[in-house]
């Protein structure tokens, strides 16, 4: 493990991490991490024969507007890793600066990468400029998920001034399978139908490869979903997208969960555990 020195003019907290993955004869380790800042992991837990679950530790908890997160993560050939977080990212009121948040992650030939951190949380006034890019190789395997609740409705607050902007572009042999851009900036982005339609929380969760037989699979699945719960599947170029809406994480994740758990035994021949820190 080794730490990035910071440059003497940067501001605010400057987190990096960078993960490499690789595959020996007993299974998948963490060859090396190099980070600078509040960005941290602990060792890799093996509660699955050969495949590490790491957990993504930012101790500070949240995020002000000068703030940048910088994610990097390797899979090299034929290595497989689940990536998780304790808990959401918080990003706080914003007196004019943008906190800024990019992930690079990388899947070679043969590999798989499960990304499933927790929730963002966007608190009323938070300024964040998030850019995420997913590069895969080959036949590699990808499955993740992207959450972000806008205000705090638990606590009855509205996102009613501040700044969201996400890109999301996901690649496979350099060609573009998915890029989606969003800006939430006024009451029109949170209420409209193009927009969040008064919801505060929105989800997108991926999953490739694929074909029609998983997309029968997940649409069987949200057969059963509620009326007021909006969700949908869609298949793209082998690229499985679901979109949902939401209220609250637990009933969101409640949706998508099972969706992974179905679909993990398909593309990776591998039973779904859980991780441990998702039931605490």
């Amino acid at each position: 493990m080794s730490a990035v020195v910071p440059s003497e003019t940067q501001t605010g907290w400057q987190a990096q991490l960078a993960l490499g993955f690789e595959q020996r004869s007993l299974g998948t380790v963490l060859k090396h991490t190099r980070h600078l800042g509040p960005l941290r992991v602990q060792r890799p837990f093996y509660p699955e024969d050969g495949l590490p679950h790491v957990y993504l530790l930012h101790p500070p908890g949240g995020v002000a507007g000068s703030d940048r997160l910088d994610i990097t993560v390797t899979m090299q050939s034929n290595s497989h890793a689940l990536l998780t977080s304790p808990g959401s990212t918080k990003f706080y009121r914003s007196a004019g600066a943008t906190a800024q948040v990019r992930q690079q992650l990388v899947v070679a030939q043969g590999a798989s990468l499960e990304w499933f951190p927790q929730e963002n949380i966007l608190f009323p006034g938070a300024r964040l400029n998030s850019q995420s890019r997913i590069e895969l190789s080959g036949d590699a395997c990808f499955m993740g998920w992207d959450i972000n609740c806008l205000g705090r409705p638990s606590n009855g607050e509205i996102f009613d001034h501040g700044q969201l902007y996400s890109r999301l572009a996901l690649y496979r042999d350099q060609q573009p399978l998915l890029i989606e851009c969003q800006r939430v900036t006024d009451q029109a982005g949170l209420h409209s139908a193009t927009g969040l339609r008064s919801f505060p929380m929105q989800a997108i969760f991926l999953a490739t490869p694929c074909d029609e037989s998983h997309l029968a699979l997940v649409r069987g699945a949200l057969a059963t979903n509620p009326a007021d719960f909006p969700i949908a599947a869609t298949l793209v170029d082998g690229l499985l997208v679901v979109r949902a809406l939401g209220h609250q994480t637990e009933a969101l994740q409640q949706q998508l969960i099972p969706l992974w758990q179905a679909l993990r035994p398909l593309l990776l021949k591998r039973p779904a555990v859980v991780p441990r820190i998702w039931a605490t």
